[in-house]
């Protein structure tokens, strides 16, 4: 086998595996707070994408765009989070999965509803110039995929570690009686977990859609891999959810391009199941 191809797949797996990792945050800071999985994360992926390509149509700027798309998925995270959510009495985890399911199809309708069926682009951040490393060829937007990754596990964990806010949000996880008891608003930080992770999740679909393209149902999948990257990594890990990411990523980019395409997405979900089988709390189990 040459050199060459493998070092090119290797690049296009950290670039997805990247994304993954930025969707397995958005599990992560919600899990920090909550103990639930939102299962309407891919969703807000989507919701960025869509949203941002709307705005750039309306006024043709890239930072623009970006921010606006992320204001707006936030807006929806927060929403979601208080007509959804905090309205249950005696809330258990499985009743709060199942709502998150019940959104996430939600929102998918009324984006369909809203943009239809078809795709639309967004122009790359930074052209669509190549770099050359030797054979292989690495696009701009990849590097701004794989820096904003790496700006925002450093940033959660210095906020987790660091900040009252993010202690206080892991309190709430782990023992909210006792959180209430000190004076911890526990309707406040789960609200602030989720507008967190709607936000991260907008950023990650923007960062995506100029390398494919923006449709109502590209959430779904998208999801379930930052699921799978989450459990991969340990839900109790920021560090564990970017490595679980870049590992699926790779993973996938090796199975396409040595094996076939068709099993790009069954190669996610074998090593979930793998990981559930030999070691279901993940590579890390860490209170970060």
């Amino acid at each position: 086998m040459e050199l060459a191809p493998l070092l090119q797949y290797l690049i296009s797996g950290l670039t997805n595996g990247a994304i993954y990792a930025l969707i397995a945050l958005g599990f992560v800071i919600i899990y920090h707070a909550t103990t639930i999985i939102n299962f309407a994360q891919g969703e807000m992926v989507m919701l960025g994408a869509l949203c941002a390509i709307s705005i750039y149509h309306l006024y043709p700027s890239l930072p623009l765009a970006f921010l606006g798309g992320v204001v707006l998925v936030t807006v929806v995270g927060i929403v979601f989070e208080r007509l959804a959510l905090r309205p249950v009495k005696d809330p258990s985890p499985i009743t709060l999965i199942i709502i998150t399911v019940g959104g996430a199809v939600f929102i998918k309708g009324v984006a369909m509803l809203l943009w239809g069926k078809e795709a639309y682009n967004l122009p790359s951040f930074s052209g669509d110039a190549p770099f050359h490393m030797g054979t292989a060829t690495i696009l701009p937007q990849n590097l701004w995929v794989l820096g904003l990754t790496a700006v925002v596990l450093l940033g959660m964990e210095a906020f987790f570690r660091f900040t009252l806010v993010g202690k206080a949000m892991r309190a709430c996880a782990y023992n909210p009686r006792a959180a209430r008891l000190v004076g911890i608003s526990l309707s406040r930080m789960v609200q602030l977990s989720f507008a967190l992770s709607a936000a991260l999740g907008a950023g990650a679909g923007i960062l995506i859609a100029p390398l494919t393209l923006g449709v109502y149902d590209m959430g779904t999948m998208l999801g379930l891999k930052g699921f799978c990257a989450a459990i991969l990594g340990g839900l109790g890990s920021s560090f564990g959810g970017v490595l679980g990411g870049l590992i699926l990523g790779v993973a996938e980019s090796l199975a396409t391009g040595l094996i076939s395409s068709g099993y790009r997405d069954a190669v996610a979900f074998f090593i979930l199941l793998l990981v559930l089988f030999i070691r279901p709390q993940g590579l890390f189990k860490g209170d970060s």
